[in-house]
């Protein structure tokens, strides 16, 4: 079931997977009364057979579900790479298995009966984090697109400029001029949007850190 207030954007979508109508029609109602697009589902499966696409959001995954369990399902999405937050909740946790959620990445984990004001600032917290995480890939998206504008010559150069060694030290050990390492230099730094060669290295060391700027 989909709901959606006239003031809510798509981007913040709250998906409930929850096998109790009962407890997901509850949901629907009071996410909907704060302006938050909801999609439900009785299973792990009816979720995956439909995945929607959502920009921003979180997901509220019950730990006892049919087929799939909920600690399951979130180990899956974990190895796939889906950043959505899970919030967990459950009428029949113990300490382990919320030391288990909380480990794999859970956003949190509440027990059934969810006291409402304490699932919404649950959620909305997470679809914050949420939020500014998609944020930050967009921008690394951006940071590597404009990264693959460089020529080889002109990555080489930006490489060993954040590495910290001087024009002259570059030209020594590429056999080029100053004037033509700097030149490369100001290229690259006008493709990458860089104003200062410590932010040119604050971006490339950001895709370092994520592996693309191979």
């Amino acid at each position: 079931m989909v709901r959606k207030a006239e003031a809510v954007t798509a981007a913040e979508t709250v998906v409930i997977i929850d096998d109790d109508e009962a407890v997901r029609e509850a949901l629907e109602g009071l996410l909907d009364s704060v302006g938050l697009q909801v999609r439900s589902y009785g299973s792990v499966q009816q979720y995956v057979d439909q995945r929607p696409a959502i920009d921003v959001g979180c997901m509220v995954l019950d730990v006892r579900l049919p087929g799939r369990s909920g600690l399951d399902f979130q180990a899956e999405l974990a190895r796939s790479g889906n950043s959505l937050p899970v919030i967990f909740i459950s009428g029949h946790a113990d300490v382990p298995m919320s030391v288990r959620a909380m480990k794999a990445g859970a956003f949190e984990f509440l027990t059934k009966p969810v006291h409402h004001q304490e699932l919404l600032d649950a959620i909305h917290a997470a679809i914050a984090a949420h939020g500014e995480r998609r944020c930050q890939e967009r921008g690394l998206t951006t940071q590597r697109a404009r990264f693959d504008t460089l020529t080889p010559r002109e990555r080489e150069i930006t490489l060993m400029v954040v590495s910290g060694l001087r024009n002259k030290q570059i030209a020594d050990d590429l056999g080029l001029s100053e004037a033509t390492v700097k030149l490369h230099r100001g290229q690259a730094m006008r493709k990458m949007e860089a104003r200062s060669v410590v932010e040119l290295v604050r971006i490339v060391d950001s895709l370092t850190t994520t592996g693309r700027t191979q």
